[in-house]
């Protein structure tokens, strides 16, 4: 077994080894994988965070050992807060990084930074404070950054940043957590989520007071939730139909 970390500021994590298949997630500086199969100019890998997988550029990261691997995994996460900061690589050039880079491989890069950083688990009613930096982000399928997110990217970027782990789509954070039988019960920082006609969960969001919600829908917006699911003003309609609120914290 081979293993990688990126050294990148945002990679695309993609469906078939081209740089013309669908964007599925985004692998964003500091994170380390495991290599499941590796080819002249593409690897198909496994995060170490969520176990997502999907196919990598060979050129967008490095290699490491299986000890590498093994000590990062164990560490707790250390991530970048400040929205855009720069590392500096040993030749003194630097590089952008984005919120929730992950910087516990900074000397295995030979890497400086010296930029804002968390490594603990903060409060639940931290959620929606961290939920606000992303506010006006553009939607992007399999974004992961305030230069593009998708819904649950949004969601998982959010509690990732307060030390919590969620898996990366809607419809495996719904196995996640607690089932609420009514929006009276969640409170803030609770997710719902909602379906297709098919009743496929397609989308998810971040539950605030007084019945309104923060998701990512064309762009990370704040609309009303109430027992149909989410009501845009704008729109004058609901357009999302809500299926379930989970309490994962």
């Amino acid at each position: 077994m081979q293993y990688g970390i990126c050294n990148l500021s945002i990679v695309p994590l993609r469906d078939e080894p081209a740089d013309t298949s669908e964007l599925v997630s985004q692998v964003i500086y500091g994170d380390f994988f495991k290599i499941l199969e590796q080819r002249k100019q593409w690897s198909k890998i496994r995060l170490a965070f969520d176990k997502y997988e999907g196919w990598v550029d060979n050129k967008q990261y490095v290699e490491i050992s299986e000890d590498q691997y093994k000590s990062l995994n164990k560490e707790t996460p250390k991530l970048s807060t400040d929205l855009v900061e720069f590392i500096e690589d040993e030749n003194k050039q630097l590089f952008p990084i984005t919120i929730g880079s992950s910087i516990n491989g900074l000397s295995l890069l030979k890497h400086k930074y010296d930029g804002h950083s968390i490594d603990r688990i903060i409060e639940k009613p931290n959620i929606i404070i961290t939920a606000f930096t992303f506010l006006n982000s553009p939607y992007l399928w399999g974004g992961k950054t305030p230069f593009g997110i998708d819904c649950s990217g949004f969601t998982q970027m959010v509690y990732k940043l307060n030390g919590y782990k969620l898996l990366r789509d809607a419809s495996q954070q719904a196995t996640q957590g607690e089932a609420l039988s009514f929006i009276e019960e969640s409170e803030p920082g609770d997710l719902a989520f909602f379906d297709n006609s098919e009743g496929a969960i397609i989308h998810v969001g971040i539950i605030m007071k007084d019945n309104y919600i923060i998701h990512a829908h064309g762009k990370v917006r704040i609309d009303r939730l109430d027992h149909s699911g989410i009501y845009n003003v704008h729109k004058n309609r609901h357009t999302h139909k809500l299926r379930v609120i989970k309490k994962v914290i």
